[in-house]
């Protein structure tokens, strides 16, 4: 069952935000509460995820939020961006999982090192969910270290030939095109839009998942695949293309856990109120008061945390390492809230019937994807010592 959403705003964060700011939260909530709790779970249980909403969330204006509209995108800024990343998630992972991959590893590599004729021929496609994107960078031995990518290119005159494999890539088998990343022969990384149709071009999808199961997650194979030179971004070259997209993402998931965390506490909160024992709500007892207590004290940290960096962001100011300090506390903060959820409603807890097991396995995902949970904190560790501790 799902509850009626009522998200907290302890700290009246609110205050701080614009009406179109507003606006904008309740356009996609309303979506998400008609469109997105009505099937997700039953998406979980068959390990489907629903394609059909992709077009939807087009309409919506979720894709590339922050984009130009010159380029199809809505020109709005960094926060309404986290906000829509909150109100997705607070539906499924799964479904701000697409919505990151399109907007911050497709479109925003497209947009900030691609060429003039790659935006128009891509970007407004992307922005209206005509095209689903998808972004090659880990691979089968080398994700935490991406550095050491095996995936080559190769110059064949009037084009490139690529080989190699990807892996773990969200949207893999549903994507039309993939932002690939490989090295070339002179062992330099460029970055590049690989088209579905392509000859050598393989995506199939990686299964038996007991996360993320309403998304779709699989491998690229290149086989010679022949990559146009007018496909190459041209305004990018090393580990720096890559990285700059992953803190796009890992932006918005600081603000999508938000959203998982408080479906969890809103459903413990509101069971905690009808279920009795013992001839009275368990919402009377001190450890469940407890429980209740300091899942709204780490949501509200995570809002408060999660604005001020959207500011930073906003005036150009937010370092890689805010980024995944933000990244980090909020996916743990989300992820011990559905686990103490989870205690509140008991043995219910681990039934289809609520939202919190689902979050919770999709969570256990989030916390190790666009950087493990140890790299971002050795990325912080690394910013106040300025000694690398993974290298």
């Amino acid at each position: 069952m799902s509850y009626p959403y009522n998200p907290p705003d302890y700290f009246q964060i609110d205050d701080l935000l614009t009406d179109e700011h507003k606006i904008i939260r309740s356009a996609i909530r309303d979506y998400i509460t008609r469109s997105v709790v009505p099937i997700i779970d039953e998406a979980a249980h068959k390990a489907e995820f629903p394609v059909k909403i992709v077009k939807e969330l087009g309409e919506l204006g979720v894709f590339g939020p922050f984009i130009p509209e010159e380029y199809g995108g809505a020109g709005l800024d960094h926060i309404a961006y986290g906000l829509i990343m909150t109100e997705l998630e607070r539906g499924d992972s799964g479904i701000r999982s697409t919505a990151s991959v399109q907007t911050s590893l497709v479109m925003y590599p497209i947009f900030s090192f691609g060429s003039e004729a790659q935006k128009r021929k891509y970007l407004p496609k992307l922005a209206e969910g005509e095209l689903i994107g998808c972004f090659g960078l880990t691979e089968p031995n080398h994700g935490s270290d991406p550095g050491s990518m095996e995936t080559r290119i190769r110059d064949n005159g009037d084009h490139y030939l690529l080989n190699g494999s990807k892996m773990w890539i969200t949207n893999s088998s549903i994507a039309d095109i993939a932002v690939v990343w490989a090295k070339d022969e002179l062992g330099k990384i460029r970055g590049m839009i690989v088209e579905k149709e392509w000859k050598g071009f393989s995506a199939p999808e990686t299964h038996s998942k007991w996360s993320l199961r309403a998304s779709v997650t699989g491998e690229l194979v290149f086989d010679d695949v022949k990559v146009p030179k007018e496909n190459i971004l041209p305004e990018i070259t090393g580990l720096k293309g890559p990285l700059m997209c992953l803190n796009s993402a890992r932006f918005g998931i600081a603000w999508g856990a938000i959203g998982a965390a408080i479906d969890c506490y809103n459903t413990a909160l509101q069971y905690a109120l009808e279920r009795k024992q013992f001839g009275k709500p368990i919402a009377s007892f001190q450890l469940q008061q407890k429980k209740l207590a300091e899942m709204l004290t780490e949501i509200t940290k995570a809002q408060l945390m999660a604005w001020r960096l959207g500011k930073l962001k906003n005036e150009n100011r937010a370092t890689p390492a805010q980024i995944s300090m933000a990244k980090r506390n909020n996916v743990e903060m989300a992820l011990k809230i559905a686990r103490e959820a989870r205690q509140v409603l008991g043995a219910m807890g681990i039934t289809g019937d609520f939202p919190i097991m689902r979050h919770m396995m999709n969570l256990e995902s989030v916390v190790t994807y666009e950087g493990t949970h140890d790299i971002h904190l050795l990325i912080t560790g690394h910013d106040i010592t300025g000694i690398h501790a993974f290298e």
